[in-house]
């Protein structure tokens, strides 16, 4: 029954359109006047309404008019990040596809930014810039296994590909800023000893000392059960590698930079991988290196090029504060903005009921449907859920003060990342978010067509 009001209501919204438009396209916050502090901790749902923007869809290729306030909200920032409440939503997907093209069209961002590894990122930017390959096997090669093994990630991966046929002289990008998994293939080492062979070519046998052992690592969870002392040597020999490298700085120029930055990751990748996967302790820190080196990559990416950056990935990971925090003690967004300031600008999302993908165990396992009923009165979905509009966008920052105070109050509220079930967890969203959607409704993602 509350789902049939909440649809009536749209309806009716419909004979006002135009009017409720023309309060979308103005920057900042609704302007209606503030509500009364004690009448929105009564009644929230009025209070929120008047800090919501509808969003008339979440499908890329429509009118953006109603992302002019999103905008608005974005402002300067170099680098956004653009989260989802789970991992294989179709909904989430597509709106990051959606806001990236607005963001590329109207606000001058170039690169697509996603937590698969730095050397899969790479292989689809040479694809979206050359056009060699074909999408869907870039796709299946690049994030198979993955959450983004999916058809909504070939949308994105074709019209970056479109967009910079037709725009030559500005090309969008797209990389990856994660660590080196599942795999570190012997062409990525490849990037590292060739600009070597080619530049300092004395110092290549010392370089492939160094790397013997580790090139390549073809399955990095086979990798793991080598005892931990050997990983640890491996580890090593790695970073002294990327030290190797880094003394060749005087060499100047692109080629080094990226050589040095090809090295660092396989250095962070071989770091990463000296944890202990039966010591809780380990993974806890093993998973803040992790978001340390996402936030450095992107930092890297960002000063290098100089381009801004829409920065896909979970919650818990582009969120200022995780709503795991044993797990995720400090995440990637909480780094980016120790090094960027207000350079950078988190973006969360929420939803109703729906469904998605994740596993059974973390390790292991497939990506399989899921489907949770809707949000449980006291939560954050719950009452999120109440506003008026089916999808909408909201500032954290500057809303009126009874919904600051009420963003800035802990509620359970469903993340779900690689494992489910999972319960929701007490977050303040303001305290996580600068911005934030709600959905409605989710479904899984699209499986990938053959």
């Amino acid at each position: 029954m509350a789902t049939q009001r909440k649809y009536t209501s749209r309806r009716g919204l419909l004979a006002t359109a135009a009017f409720a438009m023309g309060a979308v396209l103005v920057p900042g916050a609704a302007q209606a006047a503030p509500a009364d502090t004690v009448g929105a901790k009564r009644n929230p749902v009025r209070a929120l309404e008047q800090a919501a923007h509808p969003l008339r869809s979440t499908e890329p290729g429509r009118n953006t008019t109603d992302l002019r306030a999103l905008g608005a909200m974005i402002g300067d920032a170099k680098v956004v990040g653009l989260g989802e409440a789970t991992h294989g939503s179709h909904e989430f997907f597509a709106m990051k596809e959606r806001v990236f093209r607005y963001l590329v069209e109207e606000k001058g961002f170039t690169t697509f930014a996603l937590e698969v590894s730095w050397s899969a990122g790479l292989q689809i930017d040479e694809y979206v810039h050359t056009g060699k390959g074909e999408a869907r096997k870039i796709a299946k090669e690049t994030l198979a296994n993955s959450p983004w093994d999916r058809e909504e990630f070939v949308s994105l991966i074709k019209w970056m590909r479109n967009y910079n046929r037709n725009h030559p002289d500005r090309m969008a990008h797209f990389m990856g800023d994660d660590i080196g998994a599942p795999a570190v293939s012997d062409a990525f080492f490849g990037r590292v000893t060739d600009y070597v062979k080619q530049n300092h070519p004395g110092t290549l046998p010392q370089l492939n000392k160094l790397y013997t052992g580790l090139r390549p690592i073809d399955d990095v969870f086979a990798y793991l059960k080598k005892p931990l002392v050997e990983r640890q040597r491996l580890a090593t020999q790695a970073q002294r590698a990327l030290e190797l490298i880094s003394g060749l700085k005087g060499s100047g120029g692109d080629a080094f930079d990226w050589a040095e930055q090809n090295a660092r990751s396989i250095a962070q990748t071989t770091k990463f991988l000296t944890l202990n996967p039966e010591d809780p302790e380990s993974n806890a820190a093993a998973q803040r290196f992790r978001d340390e080196v996402m936030a450095q990559n992107v930092s890297w990416w960002q000063r290098s090029t100089g381009q801004k950056v829409l920065l896909s990935a979970h919650n818990d990971h582009v969120a200022y504060v995780a709503s795991n925090p044993e797990a995720y003690s400090k995440t990637q967004g909480s780094f980016l903005r120790d090094t960027m300031g207000k350079n950078y600008l988190p973006i969360g999302f929420t939803f109703n009921q729906g469904s998605f993908l994740s596993k059974d165990a973390a390790l292991g396992g497939e990506w399989k449907k899921f489907t949770v009923p809707a949000a449980k009165p006291g939560s954050n979905e719950a009452t999120l859920d109440k506003v008026r509009y089916r999808n909408f966008y909201l500032d954290a920052r500057n809303a009126p003060a009874p919904v600051r105070a009420w963003l800035n109050t802990a509620r359970p509220t469903l993340n779900v990342g690689t494992q489910f079930p999972e319960e929701p967890r007490d977050t303040a969203i303001a305290k996580s978010f600068d911005v934030l959607i709600h959905l409605h409704e989710v479904r899984e993602a699209d499986k990938l067509k053959r």
